[in-house]
């Protein structure tokens, strides 16, 4: 359903939205399902592991969990989560997971007439990112931690259960359940798919009560920078805080429509949430040559290349540079495929920041073969025979001038270890870095002192996703922890409140998600508590924008 039935101009007299979602994954579709008058209440029936947490929940058991106090029932919780509501919204759903029990939910779930108009805006359908992931890996979280509130995932699936990983899912599996759940809930006229933002930015009411739509003159495609709130301010227009309070915020963008059509639109919206997720854009490693045409930074182009037969057996090695779980997935395709692979990594295999070093072996014996084959065969443990031994130069060498074999593994090192049988033309490169990528298809390795340089077909740079935020100001860096550097999930999130997750530079901004450090499912649930329970409070306060019918602004 289009936003504008318009094809041409964005409306004289914009919608005005109290709440839009830009995200349509399984954050905004969280926090759709809580907008929409869905709220847990403690189910009196069961009986919560924590005795302290417990007690506080009966105190209140005639109040939803949205309407009381979340720092107070957060206090003392513990969790893999750095932000509180997060982990108290995980233990309401899932108690004591992290100790690998199976607890059924504390909560039960009601729907009132009380809901909260908005509108949620995603690049496809409801699932986000999980309809472009390979179909045939397995999820890192069990498969009923990716479930959404209301509606248990393996009823979704036929209660599928394979061995002991049975309960990971394949992201097919859970992208069909993200779709199935809008609909299951009743959620579709909240969601406007095929949409894409271009513009968000923070808008004033003028003290005189001039109109908004008067204020729009001249202003461009660009952020809040590009004539935004630097043009309102130094016009007697007063910016109110309180959630926003008189400002407004204007979105822009398209929408896509049949034969590529782009719908232009434009809404102004009292609050705004970022749930895009974060991999919108890959991390690089700004090395020399890195724009170089066989340069990739997506395991889909490794796929692609397979399914092309532009990779065999008898290529030159695929490099794969990172030491995280897209790494080990691009080495596992690679593998399977019969591809001789070289993987570099910065980190000693020995370093406990590892992510494997933090997975069950039982659980997830993919990638603890993948960790094996990380310790047993790196290049320092390569014996080849003397015709084709690869050779470590000094840095003062002219290595760039000679392409070193590509490194075979001694027989002795597969019989030492069975996991590393399956695969013997996989090499690692512990604590090297990527020095340069050069157009005749080597490439450059600096590890202890030394260079080496590599004849490859193909290289694979998987160190990481970050946000793309290109339609707010200054990409949204001004709302992170440390203002001077990028949005990052991991090194830099977003600054919010810890239990409203609004942005603490920005009234009427929220984040939630990867955004705010929260990168698993079960754990981003947690923002969209945090939200739904701020703005259900802020707007019955006020006494307006609580819309007892159907929406009308769609």
């Amino acid at each position: 359903m289009p936003l504008l039935e318009e094809t041409t101009l964005p409306q004289e007299h914009p919608t005005t939205v109290p709440v839009v979602i830009i995200g349509n994954g399984p954050s905004g579709i969280c926090l759709s399902y809580l907008l929409s008058g869905h709220k847990p209440y403690l189910d009196t029936s069961t009986v919560h592991p924590n005795p302290i947490l417990y007690r506080k929940l009966q105190e209140t058991k005639h109040l939803s969990i949205t309407e009381q106090e979340l720092e107070y029932l957060s206090e003392g919780l513990e969790g893999r989560s750095r932000n509180p509501v997060a982990v108290l919204f995980d233990t309401l759903l899932h108690p004591n997971a992290d100790f690998g029990y199976e607890f059924p939910p504390v909560l039960q779930w009601r729907r009132d007439n009380q809901h909260i108009p908005h509108l949620v805006l995603g690049r496809a359908t409801p699932g986000g990112a999980w309809h472009a992931m390979e179909g045939s890996m397995l999820t890192i979280s069990l498969g009923l931690w990716m479930e959404l509130p209301g509606v248990n995932y393996r009823d979704l699936t036929n209660g599928k259960r394979r061995d002991v990983t049975s309960d990971r899912a394949t992201p097919e599996e859970i992208s069909s359940y993200y779709r199935n759940y809008v609909k299951l809930k009743g959620l579709q006229k909240n969601f406007d798919d095929n949409t894409y933002v271009t513009s968000v930015q923070k808008l004033c009411r003028g003290q005189e009560g001039e109109g908004l739509e008067n204020r729009l003159s001249g202003q461009g495609e660009g952020g809040v920078g590009d004539g935004g709130n630097e043009g309102f301010e130094g016009n007697g227009v007063e910016c109110l805080n309180n959630g926003g309070g008189g400002a407004l915020w204007e979105v822009r963008g398209y929408q896509q429509v049949q034969n590529d059509t782009h719908v232009p639109f434009s809404l102004f919206a009292e609050n705004v949430v970022l749930a895009t997720g974060a991999s919108d854009s890959p991390v690089r490693l700004g090395a020399e040559g890195e724009d170089l045409p066989f340069v990739f930074h997506s395991i889909s182009n490794l796929g692609l290349a397979l399914s092309q037969r532009k990779l065999d057996m008898n290529s030159d090695p695929v490099l794969i540079v990172g030491a995280g779980l897209s790494a080990a997935d691009a080495i596992m395709c690679a593998c399977n495929s019969s591809i001789q692979v070289l993987h570099v990594f910065r980190k000693s295999v020995d370093d406990s920041d590892l992510i494997f070093k933090q997975l069950p072996k039982t659980l997830y014996p993919e990638y603890h073969t993948v960790y094996n084959m990380m310790c047993s065969q790196t290049y320092t443990n390569v014996v080849p025979s003397a015709s084709n031994r690869p050779q470590a130069v000094s840095i003062a060498s002219a290595v760039c001038a000679k392409m070193c074999p590509k490194p075979q593994l001694a027989a002795g090192n597969m019989a030492g270890n069975a996991s590393v049988g399956l695969f013997p033309d996989y090499t690692s490169f512990p604590q090297h870095c990527l020095v340069s990528f050069q157009s005749d298809m080597k490439c450059l390795l600096q590890g202890n002192n030394s260079l080496k340089a590599f004849k490859i077909s193909m290289a694979l740079v998987l160190i990481g996703t970050n946000p793309n935020l290109f339609f707010l100001k200054d990409q949204g860096q001004y709302l992170g922890q440390d203002p001077t550097k990028p949005i990052s999930c991991t090194q830099n999130p977003i600054d919010i409140h810890p239990y409203t997750f609004e942005c603490t530079k920005e009234p009427g901004l929220f984040a939630m998600g990867p955004l705010v450090g929260d990168n698993f499912v079960r754990f981003l649930k947690g923002g969209a508590l945090g939200i739904a329970s701020c703005l259900l409070k802020r707007l019955k306060k006020k006494g307006t924008l609580i819309s007892n019918g159907e929406n009308n602004f769609i």
